[in-house]
């Protein structure tokens, strides 16, 4: 049976430094759970009946416990949960940001918004892009909208949280530093290689003046028409999405 303290810790799983100082995190939702649950190591789950009966082959060992709708939505961390929510163990990584000389990779810096990034999480899955590499500064992927924006992506792409100028600023080789930059290069003009780092900055400020030194190649994508009076930017996980979209057109060329 699920305690009061139960549903207290879980609760308390909804704040950043909570969720490092036990290690875990908070999904929801049975499309959600059933893609992590094939990844991640977990602790805890709280289901209906309905969820459980769906999934027979969840091992004996782990602690799952069976509510009715209202005792679940006394415990999730969303406004209208659904059948499920599981505690998981947060995953350890360790990669170095050299990997984009083999692969693209994506750079965030200082990124605000938990649903951007999540949602930029998303984009990377659908593109083949499997290391994120973060600044300090961004927010936390296992922020509860963030895990739920990600849709199942964050199961298949990794996330490093690092000193996102230092690491730039120690690459090893010729690897290009894509930046998206108002004073950048036409994207639809300019060569894009299949490796390499694609950064984009924060929402309001664009891509901090520490890591903009480190830009090898800007990039700009441009309105359509070009003189006609248009929006002041584009959302940052639109433009994530655009860059990617173009930098895997070239692949199949």
């Amino acid at each position: 049976m699920i305690s009061k303290n139960d549903i207290k810790s879980i609760k308390a799983l909804a704040v950043k430094k909570l969720r490092q100082e036990k290690g875990l995190f908070v999904a929801e939702g049975h499309k959600l759970v059933d893609e992590l649950l094939e990844v991640f190591d977990y602790t805890l789950i709280v289901a209906t009946e309905k969820w459980s009966n769906r999934n027979k082959k969840i091992s004996s060992a782990t602690r799952t416990e069976i509510v009715s709708e209202t005792v679940l939505k006394q415990t999730s961390l969303m406004q209208n949960p659904q059948d499920v929510l599981a505690v998981f163990k947060i995953p350890e990584y360790n990669a170095s940001i050299n990997i984009a000389s083999k692969e693209l990779v994506l750079a965030l810096d200082n990124i605000q918004d938990p649903g951007n990034l999540g949602t930029i999480v998303r984009i990377a899955d659908w593109f083949g892009i499997k290391n994120i590499f973060c600044s300090i500064g961004t927010a936390d992927i296992y922020n509860p909208k963030a895990v739920q924006a990600t849709m199942g992506a964050i199961a298949r792409v990794k996330l490093h949280y690092t000193d996102l100028t230092k690491e730039l600023a120690s690459l090893k080789g010729n690897i290009p530093i894509y930046g998206t930059l108002l004073n950048g290069k036409d994207i639809y003009k300019s060569e894009l290689t299949e490796n390499g780092i694609i950064i984009m900055g924060n929402e309001g400020n664009g891509i901090s003046k520490e890591v903009c030194s480190l830009v090898t190649d800007p990039l700009y994508i441009p309105s359509y028409p070009a003189d006609a009076p248009t929006s002041e930017s584009l959302n940052v996980a639109v433009a994530t999405a655009i860059t990617c979209a173009e930098f895997r057109r070239r692949s199949y060329r």
